[in-house]
């Protein structure tokens, strides 16, 4: 188990601070960063998805970054299996592999060794599946998959029709639900050390403000603007990230730039709040607090930890 590469986890809520954490343990480590965001993987999408600026990317590796046009296909699975390749490449080289995000559904992935079976694909199925969530709404889908895979049903949002039209895809081709499937775990070819970030919620919801602000005050409704025009609708699952979604609501006039901008705000919070649910399944999570600015305490026991692993 010792001749195993280690690979640190660095997960926490939206804004609470995971990237420049990663950035500055990599610094001081010797290490190389896999995004653990659904979002940055897509070209294009940057300000929205708060990607590491190119000069970042230039001084620290940084995998699972760029790697995808937003009307691609990129799942759990996806990353599950490129993790699974990288990590012994970056280790092989002598440095250590730090998997940084807060899409919690890829934290468990790595985290809980949830194996994904790869013949669960059908086209037809999945138009099928679609067509019925225009016709007769999500709420439809979500009903249907409460009785075949309550597991699965109890974990998504209503109206999360692309996750839903996945699970349910997957019980109609296999005929075992999704739940089943997750459950046969798989560990990767790695130790893992996982720590999880927080702060207290006030500060937290701050930083979130702060960080749309920012995000608007840099270019995000141009970004948005510019994925339109270049063809990415937003039926794509893509453009349905936080802000993102947003931001072709008010380009549509389906609402206005304040309220887009308030939206964003909340959704966020929301989707904090889901994070920190995620989180507190993990058995072997590290808790740090990083309160209002304790970044430099909480590096230091990082740095600490990892000593103690390798």
């Amino acid at each position: 188990m010792s001749e195993l590469p280690l690979l640190l986890v660095i997960c926490g809520p939206t804004a609470v601070g995971k990237s420049e954490i990663a950035l500055e343990l990599a610094r001081r480590l010797g290490g190389e960063i896999i995004s653990g965001d659904s979002a940055q993987v897509y070209r294009y999408m940057d300000i929205g998805t708060a990607k590491p600026s190119l000069r970042e990317r230039q001084e620290i590796p940084h995998h699972l970054v760029d790697i995808c046009d937003p009307d691609q296909r990129w799942s759990v699975a996806d990353f599950r299996a490129a993790v699974d390749e990288i990590v012994p490449q970056v280790a092989a080289r002598g440095h250590l592999p730090i998997l940084a995000g807060g899409t919690m559904l890829y934290i468990r992935a790595v985290t809980a060794g949830y194996h994904f079976p790869s013949p669960a694909c059908d086209a037809d199925v999945r138009a099928r599946l679609y067509a019925r969530a225009e016709q007769e709404g999500p709420a439809s889908l979500h009903e249907w998959l409460k009785r075949v895979d309550p597991e699965t049903a109890a974990r998504l949002h209503p109206r999360d029709v692309r996750r839903m039209v996945r699970a349910l895809e997957v019980y109609l081709v296999t005929g075992i639900p999704l739940s089943v499937h997750a459950s046969r775990r798989q560990r990767g070819p790695y130790r893992l050390l996982v720590v999880g970030l927080t702060r207290p919620r006030p500060i937290l919801y701050r930083r979130i403000d702060a960080r749309v602000d920012r995000m608007l005050e840099s270019g995000l409704e141009d970004e948005v603007r510019g994925l339109l025009e270049r063809g990415y609708g937003p039926e794509l699952p893509s453009m349905r990230a936080l802000g993102y979604r947003e931001m072709v609501d008010y380009l549509y006039g389906r609402t206005t730039r304040d309220e887009a901008r308030r939206l964003f705000a909340r959704n966020t919070r929301h989707f904090a709040r889901r994070q920190f649910t995620w989180m507190r399944r993990e058995e072997d999570m590290r808790w740090i607090d990083l309160g209002e600015n304790r970044e430099e305490e909480g590096i230091a026991r990082i740095v600490h930890m990892v000593g103690g692993n390798r």
